[in-house]
Protein backbone atom coordinates (compact mmCIF):
# COMPACT_ATOMS: atom_id res chain seq x y z
CA UNK A 1 0.00 0.00 0.00
CA UNK A 2 1.63 3.63 -0.69
CA UNK A 3 2.47 5.42 2.21
CA UNK A 4 0.41 8.60 0.92
CA UNK A 5 -2.73 6.14 1.33
CA UNK A 6 -1.56 4.59 4.84
CA UNK A 7 -1.19 7.96 6.53
CA UNK A 8 -4.44 8.96 5.16
CA UNK A 9 -6.04 6.17 6.76
CA UNK A 10 -4.11 6.35 9.59
CA UNK A 11 -5.26 10.34 9.79
CA UNK A 12 -9.17 9.22 9.56
CA UNK A 13 -9.23 6.16 12.16
CA UNK A 14 -7.06 8.41 14.57
CA UNK A 15 -9.31 10.94 14.03
CA UNK A 16 -12.66 9.08 14.76
CA UNK A 17 -10.90 7.76 17.57
CA UNK A 18 -10.48 10.94 19.27
CA UNK A 19 -13.67 12.02 18.20
CA UNK A 20 -15.44 9.41 20.04
CA UNK A 21 -13.38 9.48 23.03
CA UNK A 22 -14.07 13.49 23.35
CA UNK A 23 -17.50 12.63 23.30
CA UNK A 24 -17.05 10.83 26.71
CA UNK A 25 -15.43 14.31 28.34
CA UNK A 26 -18.27 16.20 27.57
CA UNK A 27 -19.14 19.62 26.15
CA UNK A 28 -16.90 22.50 27.74
CA UNK A 29 -16.07 25.55 26.07
CA UNK A 30 -12.27 26.37 25.92
CA UNK A 31 -12.25 29.10 28.67
CA UNK A 32 -13.89 26.56 30.73
CA UNK A 33 -11.01 24.11 30.77
CA UNK A 34 -8.38 23.42 33.47
CA UNK A 35 -4.85 23.49 33.39
CA UNK A 36 -4.20 19.95 33.85
CA UNK A 37 -7.21 19.57 30.87
CA UNK A 38 -5.84 22.48 28.72
CA UNK A 39 -2.25 20.59 28.71
CA UNK A 40 -3.81 17.09 27.86
CA UNK A 41 -5.28 18.53 24.88
CA UNK A 42 -1.81 19.64 23.66
CA UNK A 43 -0.15 16.51 24.51
CA UNK A 44 -3.23 14.65 22.56
CA UNK A 45 -2.73 16.46 19.56
CA UNK A 46 0.81 16.30 19.52
CA UNK A 47 0.77 12.71 20.08
CA UNK A 48 -2.19 11.99 17.18
CA UNK A 49 -0.40 14.18 14.31
CA UNK A 50 2.95 12.29 15.06
CA UNK A 51 1.15 8.99 15.24
CA UNK A 52 -0.61 10.18 11.67
CA UNK A 53 2.96 10.93 9.46
CA UNK A 54 5.38 8.44 11.62
CA UNK A 55 4.41 5.19 9.83
CA UNK A 56 7.20 3.63 12.23
CA UNK A 57 5.06 4.14 15.15
CA UNK A 58 2.70 0.91 15.86
CA UNK A 59 -0.98 2.13 15.77
CA UNK A 60 -1.66 0.16 18.73
CA UNK A 61 0.77 1.44 21.22
CA UNK A 62 -0.09 5.13 19.79
CA UNK A 63 -3.90 4.70 20.91
CA UNK A 64 -3.58 3.24 24.20
CA UNK A 65 -0.80 6.41 24.77
CA UNK A 66 -3.93 8.49 23.79
CA UNK A 67 -6.48 6.91 25.84
CA UNK A 68 -3.98 6.96 28.74
CA UNK A 69 -3.57 10.73 28.66
CA UNK A 70 -7.58 11.11 28.04
CA UNK A 71 -8.60 8.30 31.34
CA UNK A 72 -6.99 10.76 33.51
CA UNK A 73 -9.46 13.65 32.68
CA UNK A 74 -11.91 11.38 32.86
CA UNK A 75 -11.37 10.35 36.43
CA UNK A 76 -10.79 13.85 37.34
CA UNK A 77 -14.45 14.88 36.08
CA UNK A 78 -15.91 12.22 37.18
CA UNK A 79 -14.71 12.19 41.23
CA UNK A 80 -15.15 16.24 40.77
CA UNK A 81 -19.26 15.29 40.11
CA UNK A 82 -19.26 13.11 42.56
CA UNK A 83 -17.02 14.79 45.21
CA UNK A 84 -17.23 18.53 46.20
CA UNK A 85 -14.34 18.37 48.20
CA UNK A 86 -12.35 16.93 45.19
CA UNK A 87 -13.16 19.63 42.83
CA UNK A 88 -12.16 21.96 45.39
CA UNK A 89 -8.95 20.16 45.45
CA UNK A 90 -8.08 19.39 41.87
CA UNK A 91 -9.83 23.12 40.83
CA UNK A 92 -9.75 25.29 43.96
CA UNK A 93 -11.37 27.79 45.00
CA UNK A 94 -11.73 31.52 44.05
CA UNK A 95 -9.25 33.86 44.67
CA UNK A 96 -10.82 37.44 46.17
CA UNK A 97 -8.33 40.59 44.57
CA UNK A 98 -10.59 43.46 46.07
CA UNK A 99 -13.10 43.62 49.08
CA UNK A 100 -14.97 47.03 49.55
CA UNK A 101 -12.88 49.07 46.82
CA UNK A 102 -9.68 47.68 48.65
CA UNK A 103 -7.35 45.34 46.97
CA UNK A 104 -5.87 42.42 48.59
CA UNK A 105 -2.13 43.14 47.31
CA UNK A 106 -1.28 39.30 49.13
CA UNK A 107 -3.61 37.39 46.85
CA UNK A 108 -2.48 39.63 43.63
CA UNK A 109 1.05 37.84 44.20
CA UNK A 110 -0.56 34.20 45.24
CA UNK A 111 -2.03 34.03 41.61
CA UNK A 112 0.65 35.66 39.66
CA UNK A 113 -1.29 38.80 38.45
CA UNK A 114 -0.09 42.29 38.26
CA UNK A 115 -1.94 45.26 38.63
CA UNK A 116 -2.08 46.22 35.56
CA UNK A 117 -3.45 42.65 34.74
CA UNK A 118 -6.22 42.66 36.87
CA UNK A 119 -7.14 46.74 35.66
CA UNK A 120 -7.41 45.42 32.11
CA UNK A 121 -9.86 42.78 33.24
CA UNK A 122 -11.82 45.14 35.17
CA UNK A 123 -12.20 47.42 32.10
CA UNK A 124 -13.08 44.62 30.27
CA UNK A 125 -16.53 44.41 32.16
CA UNK A 126 -16.54 48.39 32.05
CA UNK A 127 -15.23 48.86 35.39
CA UNK A 128 -12.22 51.44 35.80
CA UNK A 129 -12.58 52.81 39.35
CA UNK A 130 -11.19 50.01 41.57
CA UNK A 131 -12.90 52.47 44.10
CA UNK A 132 -16.68 51.91 42.55
CA UNK A 133 -15.73 47.77 42.80
CA UNK A 134 -17.80 46.11 45.96
CA UNK A 135 -16.51 42.22 45.41
CA UNK A 136 -13.90 40.89 42.40
CA UNK A 137 -12.79 37.60 42.65
CA UNK A 138 -10.36 35.44 39.87
CA UNK A 139 -12.68 32.69 39.82
CA UNK A 140 -11.14 28.72 39.08
CA UNK A 141 -11.81 29.19 35.10
CA UNK A 142 -10.04 32.07 35.18
CA UNK A 143 -12.38 34.74 34.84
CA UNK A 144 -13.00 37.92 37.39
CA UNK A 145 -16.42 38.00 38.47
CA UNK A 146 -17.13 41.63 39.62
CA UNK A 147 -19.88 42.94 41.69
CA UNK A 148 -19.81 46.77 41.64
CA UNK A 149 -20.82 48.80 44.86
CA UNK A 150 -24.74 49.36 45.37
CA UNK A 151 -24.72 53.65 44.76
CA UNK A 152 -22.41 52.23 40.76
CA UNK A 153 -24.89 49.56 39.91
CA UNK A 154 -27.30 50.61 36.90
CA UNK A 155 -30.52 51.94 38.19
CA UNK A 156 -33.25 48.94 38.02
CA UNK A 157 -37.10 49.09 38.06
CA UNK A 158 -37.37 48.48 41.58
CA UNK A 159 -35.30 51.27 42.54
CA UNK A 160 -37.90 53.45 41.09
CA UNK A 161 -41.12 51.80 41.93
CA UNK A 162 -42.25 50.09 45.53
CA UNK A 163 -42.75 46.38 43.57
CA UNK A 164 -44.20 44.08 46.34
CA UNK A 165 -44.56 40.75 44.78
CA UNK A 166 -47.21 37.94 46.50
CA UNK A 167 -44.41 35.14 48.21
CA UNK A 168 -45.01 31.48 48.64
CA UNK A 169 -43.40 29.20 50.83
CA UNK A 170 -40.06 28.06 49.96
CA UNK A 171 -40.39 24.62 47.49
CA UNK A 172 -38.12 21.71 47.09
CA UNK A 173 -36.52 22.17 43.98
CA UNK A 174 -33.94 19.76 44.35
CA UNK A 175 -34.33 16.38 46.73
CA UNK A 176 -31.11 14.51 47.04
CA UNK A 177 -29.98 15.24 43.40
CA UNK A 178 -33.14 15.07 41.60
CA UNK A 179 -35.10 18.17 40.18
CA UNK A 180 -38.50 18.36 41.15
CA UNK A 181 -39.81 20.36 37.77
CA UNK A 182 -43.32 20.86 39.43
CA UNK A 183 -42.30 22.19 42.57
CA UNK A 184 -39.94 24.73 40.31
CA UNK A 185 -42.72 25.85 38.33
CA UNK A 186 -44.50 26.48 41.38
CA UNK A 187 -42.49 29.10 42.40
CA UNK A 188 -42.26 30.68 38.78
CA UNK A 189 -39.02 29.77 37.53
CA UNK A 190 -37.73 27.33 34.68
CA UNK A 191 -35.44 24.69 34.72
CA UNK A 192 -32.53 26.85 32.24
CA UNK A 193 -32.18 29.03 35.12
CA UNK A 194 -31.99 26.71 37.91
CA UNK A 195 -29.37 25.02 35.87
CA UNK A 196 -27.58 28.83 35.16
CA UNK A 197 -27.80 29.05 39.35
CA UNK A 198 -25.88 25.58 40.02
CA UNK A 199 -23.22 26.63 36.97
CA UNK A 200 -22.72 30.25 39.01
CA UNK A 201 -22.32 28.16 42.35
CA UNK A 202 -20.00 25.53 40.54
CA UNK A 203 -22.12 23.20 41.64
CA UNK A 204 -24.11 19.81 40.19
CA UNK A 205 -27.57 18.32 40.90
CA UNK A 206 -25.97 15.29 41.59
CA UNK A 207 -23.78 16.56 44.61
CA UNK A 208 -27.13 18.88 46.03
CA UNK A 209 -28.98 16.89 49.20
CA UNK A 210 -31.70 19.37 49.25
CA UNK A 211 -32.57 23.17 47.26
CA UNK A 212 -35.12 25.12 48.02
CA UNK A 213 -36.48 27.99 46.23
CA UNK A 214 -39.38 31.22 46.97
CA UNK A 215 -40.92 33.32 44.35
CA UNK A 216 -38.68 35.90 44.93
CA UNK A 217 -35.43 33.77 43.41
CA UNK A 218 -34.00 33.04 47.08
CA UNK A 219 -31.87 29.79 46.61
CA UNK A 220 -30.65 27.68 49.22
CA UNK A 221 -28.65 24.51 49.25
CA UNK A 222 -28.00 21.77 51.78
CA UNK A 223 -24.86 19.69 49.77
CA UNK A 224 -24.00 15.52 50.32
CA UNK A 225 -20.87 16.87 52.50
CA UNK A 226 -22.95 19.18 54.29
CA UNK A 227 -21.76 22.59 53.38
CA UNK A 228 -24.26 24.75 53.35
CA UNK A 229 -23.84 27.51 50.66
CA UNK A 230 -26.44 30.63 49.06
Amino acid sequence: MPEYLQVALRSIFILLSLFAITKLLGKKQLSKLSFFEYITGITVGSIAGTLSMDLNLPLSEGLMSILLWFAFPLLFSFLSLKSIRFRRFAEGKPTVFIKDGNIDEKALKKEKYSVDEMLEQLRKKDVFRVADVEFASLDTNGDLSVLLKKEKQPLVREDVFDISQKSTPPQAVITDGKIDQKALAEVGFPLPWLVRELSKRKLTVESVFLAQLDSEGNLTFDLYDWTNTQ
